[in-house]
């Protein structure tokens, strides 16, 4: 498969893709602590809480399909304190692992962060989640806090990790 994403800004029309893509990693049981599925309208609320001015949602696509998604969210929404952190996320199509593109997403959103003023990012994710945790400590990534066996899965029970990164955004 020859592949050359591309990454843009989410929209509104991506939502069937990006909802499949995060069904997945619930049935997976290992990428989230979702145990239900959703349905598409389940996600619009969801969806329009995303700007790409403060907490982007962010496609990554290869030719005509969406490879998977990334998203910045507020952390502690409504700390000012708090207002220079965001918390990362991402997910890829299972047909598109191990490809890269995991990377490529993670690094695309870093870069994004200093237009965005952000200066701390944080990932919250399972401990079982290795190929996560992978890609996290190659941007440099360090576990600040940990969890243990909080996490009840359908068929196990896992810990919480917390990754933090401190961005060199020092010209803000």
């Amino acid at each position: 498969m020859d592949i050359n994403p591309a990454i843009r800004f989410g929209k509104i029309e991506d939502l069937p893709a990006i909802v499949d893509i995060y069904n997945h990693a619930i049935r997976s049981g290992g990428c989230t602590g979702d145990l239900d599925e959703f349905k598409v309208q389940d996600r619009i609320n969801w969806f329009e809480k995303f700007n790409s001015n403060n907490s982007p949602i962010y496609v990554i696509t290869v030719g005509n399909d969406i490879a998977g998604y990334g998203t910045l969210s507020p952390y502690r929404q409504g700390r000012k304190a708090m207002r220079n952190i965001a918390e990362i996320s991402f997910f890829l199509d299972e047909k598109f692992q191990g490809k890269g593109l995991g990377s490529k997403l993670v690094d695309h959103i870093i870069q994004d962060c200093r237009r965005l003023r952000k200066k701390t990012l944080l990932a919250v994710i399972l401990d079982v989640n290795k190929k996560s945790i992978g890609i996290l400590k190659k941007f440099g990534f360090e576990q600040w806090g940990y969890f243990p066996k909080v996490i009840e899965l359908k068929d196990k029970t896992c810990g919480q990790l917390i990754y933090g990164l401190k961005l060199d955004n020092s010209d803000q």
